[in-house]
């Protein structure tokens, strides 16, 4: 029973970041066709930078002490990204910048939003799975 609430606190953490990301190209969205001002894009958008680097630094490391190895693997590469735009100062959005880097930060989210997507199904795959072994003990 414990691998079934283990599972269901993974999925709703990666149901978390995929919030937080569909947040953010929302934001950037509105901005593309001029419903909302740059100053307000960039701060609603860095309001959101670091609680979703910090939801999936978490993410990984509960995939690590928890022993699920490949999951864990499949979160290094967004880990390393993020990571390294943190060191290097640029994980958070400009606002004078903001229209020149639109589609690169629109483009940078999506990609996070497919590996989001796809540990999302193997999440969801997952729970079911446990959820069914589970009941078929007792």
């Amino acid at each position: 029973m414990g691998d079934v609430w283990t599972w269901l606190l993974f999925f709703f953490i990666v149901i978390a970041i995929l919030i937080m990301l569909i947040f953010q190209l929302i934001c950037l969205s509105d901005l593309e066709f001029d419903y909302i001002n740059p100053y307000d894009t960039a701060s609603r958008v860095n309001k959101v930078v670091l609680p979703e680097f910090i939801t999936q630094g978490v993410l990984c490391f509960l995939y690590l002490i928890t022993g699920h190895w490949v999951m864990s693997l499949l979160c290094v590469p967004y880990l390393y990204y993020n990571a390294k735009l943190y060191m290097q100062r640029r994980h958070l959005v400009d606002v004078t910048e903001i229209f020149n880097m639109l589609n690169w930060e629109k483009k940078q989210r999506l990609f996070k939003l497919g590996n989001i997507v796809i540990l999302l199904l193997i999440s969801l795959f997952w729970v079911i799975y446990s959820a069914l072994e589970d009941h078929d003990d007792f």
